[in-house]
Formats: C-alpha cells, sequence, structure tokens
C-alpha cells in the first residue's frame, strides 16, 4: 500500500520559493479574547443557521410529502397500479444523484446567493406544478425534474458551512441546519393534516393541495433568499473588516493545509482518485460514502414510509396515522442536537455514528420480530428507535467526511461524492416498500438493517484506521500541528518544514497537499 510520504517527498522536490509569512500580522488571533470570539460566532449562527434550516425545511418536505399524499387518494386519484408509486419514488433520486458533484463546484464558482436561490425557484415551480398532474407519465416527470433542481441544496450548503465554521463547530451547525429535515418529518405530517382538509376546493383533491401549498412557499422564500445569503467570509456583508479578518484567520488556524488553496484539476482528481485502494486507508472518500448510505438507506425510507408503516399498525385513520407519524421525528429533533454538541466537544465522530446506528439495528430487529397487527405498540417503539438513531448520523457523517479532506475544491469534490452515492440510498429505499408485504415489510426492515449494520461496520474501521494514522504521524513528525507556522519565527518556521520534510516547497504547493500535510491531523 503506498504511504502517503512519497506525495509529500515528491512535493518536497517541486519548488524552491521559501514560505515568507509575517509573523506579527495585524488582526493575530491573540488579539481576540474568548468572549469576542463568542460574540463573533453568535452573530454568524444567527444571520446563517435559520435562514438556512428554512430552506432545507422546504426541500425535504417538498421531497418527502408524497408519503403523505399517498394517503389522501394519490395513487386512486392518478390510477396508479402495482409499483407504480414505487417508480415515482426511484425517480426523483436518479435526479438528485447525477448533479450532486457538479453542483458542488457550481456553488464554489457562482457563489451561494446566486445558485441556491437559482435552483430553489427551479423546484418550487415544479412542486406546484406537480399538483396539478393526471396521471403516472406526469408525476414521473415531475418527480425526476424535483429531483434534479433539489440536487444542490443539501450537500451545496453542507459544503458552504465548512468555510465558515472550525472543524470542531461544524457538527453543531450542520446538525442544525439538518434538523429542518427531522422537524419537517414532524411538521410534515401537521401541515398536510391541516392542508388536506382543503380536499374539493378548485375541484382537487387533498394530496394537489400539498403539493400546490408547498410548491408556492417554496417559490416565495426562493425570491427572498439572495437577500439573506451571505457568500463566503471574506465577501459577508454583515461582518466589519475586522470581524472578515479574523472569520478568515480563525478558519485558517484551524483547518491549516486543509483550507483555502487556488482551484487545481489535481484537486479534484485527488478527491475521485481517493476511491481506489492504491492510496492510503484513512483517505478512502469511498468509505466515507458508504457509510452515508448506510446511514441515508435507513433515513429515506422512513421519511417515505413511515406514516405508511404506522398506518398498519392498528385500525388507524389517515388522520391518525398523519399525526402519529409526528412523534418520533421530535423526538429526533433534540437527540441530533445534543449528539452534536457533544460531539463537537470531544472532537470525534465515528464514536456516535457507532452507538447510534446500533440504536437503528436495535430498533430494525424490534420491527422485523414482532407483528405489529397483534404487537402495535412495540412495532411503534421500534420506530422511534430507528427514526431517533438515524438521525444523528446524516449531519455526523457530512461533518467526518468535510473535516478530514482538503484543500477546499478537493472536498467540495469529496463532499460531492459523498452525497451522490449515500443519496443513491434513496433509490434503494424507494423500492423495497411493496405494498403486497403489507404489514410486516421484512423486505423493506431486512435492507434497512442490513445497511445500518453496514454504517456501524465501516464507522469502526475508519474510526480505528484514523486513529492508526494520527498516531503514525504523531511518532514521525511530532505534534505540531500544521497551522502552526504563522506563530513562529523565520529560524523555527526552516526547521519545522525540514521536521516534516517541506523545505524548499512554496507556499501554495503546501496548501495543495491538505489532508496529506504531515502537520493535519484526522478526526477519528
Amino acid at each position: 500500500m503506498e504511504d502517503k510520504n512519497a506525495d509529500v517527498e515528491h512535493h518536497s522536490k517541486a519548488g524552491s520559493e521559501k514560505l515568507n509569512h509575517d509573523a506579527t500580522m495585524p488582526g493575530d488571533l491573540t488579539q481576540w479574547d474568548h468572549a469576542a470570539e463568542k460574540r463573533l460566532l453568535r452573530k454568524i449562527d444567527f444571520r446563517l443557521i435559520p435562514f438556512l434550516s428554512l430552506l432545507y425545511l422546504c426541500s425535504f418536505l417538498d421531497r418527502v410529502n408524497i408519503g403523505q399524499a399517498r394517503l389522501d387518494n394519490l395513487e386512486k386519484d392518478l390510477h396508479l397500479k402495482g409499483n407504480q408509486y414505487n417508480i415515482a419514488l426511484v425517480v426523483f433520486f436518479v435526479g438528485y444523484v447525477i448533479t450532486e458533484v457538479p453542483s458542488n463546484i457550481a456553488l464554489k464558482w457562482l457563489k451561494p446567493s446566486r445558485w441556491i436561490p437559482l435552483i430553489m425557484l427551479f423546484w418550487g415551480i415544479t412542486m406546484t406544478l406537480m399538483g396539478v398532474v393526471h396521471n403516472f407519465g406526469g408525476l414521473v416527470a415531475a418527480r425526476f425534474c424535483l429531483g434534479l433542481a433539489e440536487s444542490g441544496l443539501f450537500p451545496g450548503i453542507c459544503f458552504y458551512l465548512t468555510m465558515w465554521y472550525k472543524r470542531d463547530e461544524a457538527n453543531f451547525r450542520v446538525s442544525l441546519f439538518f434538523s429542518a429535515a427531522t422537524l419537517s418529518g414532524a411538521f410534515g405530517g401537521l401541515l398536510a393534516y391541516g392542508i388536506s382538509r382543503m380536499a374539493g376546493v378548485g375541484g382537487k383533491d387533498g394530496w394537489s393541495w400539498i403539493f400546490i401549498i408547498e410548491g408556492i412557499l417554496t417559490f416565495v422564500i426562493a425570491l427572498a433568499a439572495p437577500f439573506m445569503i451571505d457568500d463566503f467570509p471574506e465577501e459577508s456583508r454583515f461582518l466589519t473588516a475586522e470581524e472578515k479578518d479574523h472569520c478568515v484567520r480563525r478558519l485558517r488556524a484551524d483547518q491549516g493545509a486543509a483550507g483555502e488553496a487556488p482551484f487545481a484539476w489535481s484537486h479534484l482528481w485527488a478527491a475521485v482518485k481517493d476511491w481506489n485502494f492504491s492510496t492510503s486507508a484513512f483517505e478512502y472518500v469511498a468509505v466515507y460514502a458508504l457509510i452515508y448510505i448506510g446511514v441515508a438507506e435507513p433515513l429515506y425510507s422512513l421519511a417515505l414510509f413511515t406514516p405508511t408503516i404506522i398506518a398498519e399498525l392498528g385500525h388507524w385513520t389517515r388522520p391518525q396515522a398523519q399525526l402519529l407519524s409526528t412523534p418520533p421525528y421530535f423526538l429526533a429533533f433534540f437527540i441530533t442536537l445534543a449528539s452534536a454538541l457533544y460531539s463537537d466537544r470531544l472532537k470525534k465522530r465515528g464514536y456516535f455514528n457507532i452507538f447510534w446506528m446500533t440504536v437503528v439495528c436495535i430498533g430494525y430487529a424490534i420491527q422485523l420480530g414482532v407483528n405489529p397487527a397483534k404487537h402495535p405498540g412495540a412495532a411503534y417503539f421500534g420506530v422511534f428507535l430507528c427514526v431517533g438513531g438515524v438521525a444523528p448520523c446524516i449531519s455526523n457523517t457530512i461533518t467526518w467526511c468535510g473535516n478530514n479532506i482538503g484543500p477546499v475544491y478537493k472536498r467540495a469534490t469529496g463532499m460531492g461524492i459523498l452525497f451522490t452515492v449515500g443519496n443513491s440510498g434513496g433509490i434503494v429505499s424507494s423500492l423495497v416498500y411493496i405494498t403486497h408485504d403489507s404489514p410486516r415489510y421484512f423486505r423493506g426492515h431486512g435492507c434497512g438493517l442490513g445497511f445500518a449494520f453496514m454504517a456501524v461496520a465501516l464507522s469502526t474501521l475508519m474510526t480505528i484506521t484514523n486513529s492508526r494514522e494520527n498516531a503514525r504521524r504523531d511518532a514521525l513528525y511530532g505534534t505540531t500541528p500544521s497551522n502552526a507556522l504563522d506563530s513562529m519565527s523565520e529560524a523555527d518556521k526552516g526547521a519545522q518544514l525540514k521536521i516534516w520534510g517541506l523545505d524548499g516547497m512554496t507556499e501554495e504547493e503546501i496548501t495543495a497537499l491538505g489532508d496529506r500535510h504531515p502537520g493535519f491531523r484526522y478526526y477519528p
């Protein structure tokens, strides 16, 4: 297996221009006390997180509201037969996964304040028009276009947040943003119940109004988005010049070699190349992607089919099934935030995946082991375990991958790959809950259990591998982090670069190393 030190040795011969940092740069991090740092962080939080969470709430509502619409005569009115409903679910994810990598690159090039509102306008229009389809073909076409339009939001904003927050701050913020999805599971049932009461207005059934109202809501929010979204810290409109400077410096101090670097196709290729096993095991983007699909498949299965599963637990009416799908997602909301806070505090990710996905495995085991008709309480408890366990692992896995990949364009590509592979789990989840498997749904629950177990196993692998690689670098190079050069004298810089084997390299060449830098350490 090829050692990453070969890359460092190759780069060390590539240039002769010496690093020339000024150790007494204005706006030094030491000039900011803890209280000032907290005030800056709160200012960023209040500007970014609420609106981004609202955007994802709209996105996830529009993505999974078809599960609620199904209870409102969607299949009957559109004359769906056999597995046509499942096909309508699948085509969304086909459109969704094929554009996630280019979308992340487009977000960096075109800037978030332009790209995000643009795709929101498209999916808001598509969602509204889905309320007026008359047959299976129209539903399939609308779902495919919806997937294309929505694909850039979630991966784009997750990447965007890594450009604003330090590594030990990111998981909580991504979790706040993602918690909008758990709220959509709770709020979606209540909203669908309310909107469905419009059945008969304009000659349309309740499912039609669910699509129309929620689509119009997205469109209106998209019109406000260009004025609410700032691009990146150095270009922000709400920070002072001093705050911008400090924000950039704190990110550089935290991310070090994994931070900003000029665009180069080699960074994109580096993320793709990490799929094969010729590189060291700790850098496998493919493994992170497989962990993510292990989490995403249960997530989408539960989001799309929880109302259907609950409807089979007893003699519930349609409104009761919609309302009973709400409590598990309220629990998931609080678990997601608590888990993220603790994960950021410990600066560890894998342990949380292992614990919570084990809870998901237990939940699916209960679903497989009990007859919901005879033991509805136990089956409903299993739903709580599955929903509550899977929710914190989405943001945790995304942050884990983003924490451990650099520089910035390599991170954008790697995270795009993560989302492309991971969200393919939506294709699987759309096909495994078949009507004639009711009420036990052995195929769907068994598939969810298998994916959850894979996430546990691979999270264990990556936790061990990252820890070993950190220990190896400590033994070879010492514990000096890659961002330490800024505070060193010229003599100390030269000595440290020699220890790392980077003497003789230009600053640009060193930055391009990203997570291959000898001073970079991975989050286990």
